[in-house]
């Protein structure tokens, strides 16, 4: 699998502390949660995000002890917490507790949030929920912003807001900067052109991935449709408060954005507080990077840079 990495390293700023595929298809009560298995407890919990109940999967090491750190795994736009399913394992082999939360307007808080929120507001939703999780669990160095899509975008505007809860580090895939045109009418539903964008050549994911994802979708909340056009410029209002490590990956197949080298370039260029901004490409791989055969080699990566974000700021 081919990779480059351009990487901007810009000089450690002053320390602080925080998708697509919309559907109609009715959705369980609770995302479907991860196997258990020998390296991991997996459980449906509900986050109290100051009044929003959250519900989300917890998932811990089955080791004794604190976690190394504590991953928030964000996913995008018409989607559900267990998108992250495949990457739980992995992350509690090596230690670290995965969060994997329902979005605001998501889930359990679909019905005391009816239009959702914008995506400033879900950050600051999330920084309220970090703040009740860090006071009843041990997160352990801290927390890694994961996120997905438009879950990125919300990643981003978490790490550009002050929070209570230190942050290690972002990493997200699928999260651009300038629209590909072919998607700037930003389709709602499968047969409004959402497949290709989405998912890119079927033969990226496992048989059967199609028929199983359909537990994972949700409608996507009007306030967050409506916003969707004024990324770019939201984009460029946060990126020079983001002042952690980010890393960026975008997939081989990827329809929603622009991967040319300058759309790319300009959009590291922007995150001037951030300690390093990494840009990944991802062979063989469509939007839905998590679901395709694509996802260890990415969560691995993903893993990796967090080992990366760990030693940067001290942790054992």
């Amino acid at each position: 699998m081919t990779t480059t990495t351009p990487t901007r390293t810009a000089p450690a700023p002053t320390a602080t502390a925080p998708t697509t595929t919309p559907t109609t298809t009715p959705i369980p009560a609770a995302a479907p949660a991860a196997a258990a298995g020998p390296g991991h407890r997996c459980e449906r919990h509900v986050l109290d995000a100051g009044g929003v109940p959250l519900s989300a999967l917890l998932a811990r090491p089955a080791t004794p002890g604190p976690p190394r750190s504590t991953i928030l795994a964000i996913h995008g736009r018409g989607m559900r917490a267990a998108y992250w399913n495949s990457f739980i394992p992995l992350a509690t082999a090596l230690g670290h507790t995965v969060l994997a939360v329902d979005r605001p307007g998501y889930g359990d808080s679909a019905d005391l949030l009816p239009d959702g929120q914008t995506l400033a507001e879900q950050a600051q939703t999330l920084h309220a929920g970090l703040k009740e999780h860090a006071r009843t669990h041990d997160t352990g160095a801290g927390v890694f912003l994961l996120g997905h899509s438009d879950g990125g975008k919300v990643a981003l505007h978490t790490a550009a807001t002050t929070g209570s809860v230190p942050l290690l580090g972002l990493d997200t895939s699928g999260t651009g900067y300038h629209y590909n045109p072919e998607a700037l009418h930003f389709p709602s539903t499968l047969g409004g052109g959402a497949t290709k964008l989405n998912w890119g050549p079927l033969g990226l994911y496992p048989r059967g991935t199609f028929q199983a994802s359909r537990a994972l979708l949700a409608p996507t909340p009007p306030r967050e449709s409506a916003e969707t056009i004024h990324w770019p410029l939201q984009f460029e209002a946060l990126a020079p408060d983001v002042r952690i490590p980010v890393r960026l990956t975008f997939a081989e197949h990827e329809a929603w954005w622009h991967l040319d080298t300058p759309t790319l370039s300009a959009m590291a260029a922007r995150l001037t507080a951030s300690p390093s901004v990494t840009v990944d490409h991802l062979a063989a791989a469509g939007h839905n990077v998590s679901l395709g055969h694509a996802a260890t080699p990415y969560h691995l990566r993903a893993l990796a840079f967090l080992e990366d974000c760990l030693r940067s700021a001290g942790a054992p």
